[in-house]
């Protein structure tokens, strides 16, 4: 299931759901999962339609791609699944997800598909980066183990609301870390996720827009989950070096597409803004706000409607950050 490069390096767009190959392996997976036992060749074979050697043939591209499945003269049966995120772990996005075992960038990868049509809710998912990349330029460490997609959305909304998006996404990975692992996950403006302080996620939100319709945004998402960074990073931290285990990615990555799911709803409404609220780690903090017309320097008091941070200075004048750096001061 590797993908082949083109000339420009850029991985070419296959959408691992949509050849009929692994189409039909998938199939096989959900009858064996389904069942739970030995499944036989015979009956693999009849209710898939397909001979009896197409099957051993999905079932040895199985194996290799690390799926633990038991053969004996009773048939087939599934003993445990890799912990790699393919289309078909995902019910519901299958159709929908581009998986990659590397590339340069998810949100490359998903600039192009945007460009070329591709519908809202279309995810691309590399197992690692090369060039993966965060908010200002910079570099995002992108190692196996962890967690890299990119989301498009296309939302009906005004433009001016397009900043919720980073808010909703931060939420959702929030949210999805505290109910699945019982960590007091908390959010720093405008798009970090933190556990005690440390940043655990980055989101990066792309949009191209008209003067009132918003076309396309593109929402990268990069969480820490089996790697170790504090030994290159000491302001960051993951999910294994929270819990001093490793977790299901599949299960959480699909904990959050739920969440993204609930939280869309939510993006023109005034809850999305509570629950942001309720995560945040800068509200009543005194930051230090870097960007490129300036910074500012204040306490965080709130944010308005489109998501923006609204800063009491000493002299108890309030300034708005629509974007930025936010240094926690205190």
């Amino acid at each position: 299931m590797n993908e082949s490069t083109g000339l420009t390096g850029m991985p070419k767009l296959v959408n691992l759901m949509g050849s009929e190959v692994n189409k039909m392996k998938w199939k096989i997976l959900k009858v064996l999962r389904e069942s739970g036992d030995y499944v036989s060749g015979q009956v693999l074979s009849k209710e898939l339609g397909i001979s009896r050697v197409s099957i051993w043939k999905h079932i040895r591209s199985l194996k290799e791609d690390d799926y633990v499945i038991e053969t004996s003269a009773r048939g087939y049966r599934l003993i445990s699944s890799p912990d790699l995120l393919f289309p078909c772990e995902f019910p519901g996005w299958e159709q929908k997800i581009h998986h990659f075992w590397q590339t340069n960038s998810t949100m490359d990868v998903a600039k192009a598909l945007a460009k070329k049509g591709a519908e809202g809710g279309t995810i691309v998912i590399a197992e690692s980066q090369t060039h993966g990349r965060g908010r200002l330029g910079r570099g995002w460490f992108s190692p196996k183990g962890g967690i890299y997609l990119t989301l498009i959305l296309k939302p009906e909304i005004s433009p001016a609301y397009a900043p919720r998006i980073n808010l909703m996404a931060s939420i959702a990975v929030a949210r999805a870390i505290r109910n699945l692992f019982g960590l007091k996950a908390e959010l720093k403006w405008p798009n970090d996720v933190l556990i005690k302080g440390k940043k655990v996620c980055g989101i990066l939100a792309e949009m191209e827009a008209e003067t009132d319709v918003v076309n396309f945004v593109n929402v990268g998402i990069g969480i820490n989950a089996n790697t170790s960074v504090s030994q290159y990073e000491k302001r960051a931290t993951s999910l294994k070096e929270e819990l001093g285990k490793e977790v299901s990615r599949k299960e959480f990555l699909n904990s959050v597409l739920k969440e993204i799911n609930r939280q869309q709803v939510l993006l023109t409404k005034g809850d999305l803004l509570e629950e942001w609220r309720d995560l945040s780690a800068t509200l009543g903090r005194d930051v230090r706000i870097v960007a490129p017309g300036g910074e500012i320097i204040g306490q965080a008091i709130d944010i308005d409607t489109n998501g923006a941070l609204i800063l009491k200075a000493d002299d108890g004048s309030l300034n708005t950050a629509i974007a930025g750096d936010c240094i926690h001061l205190s």
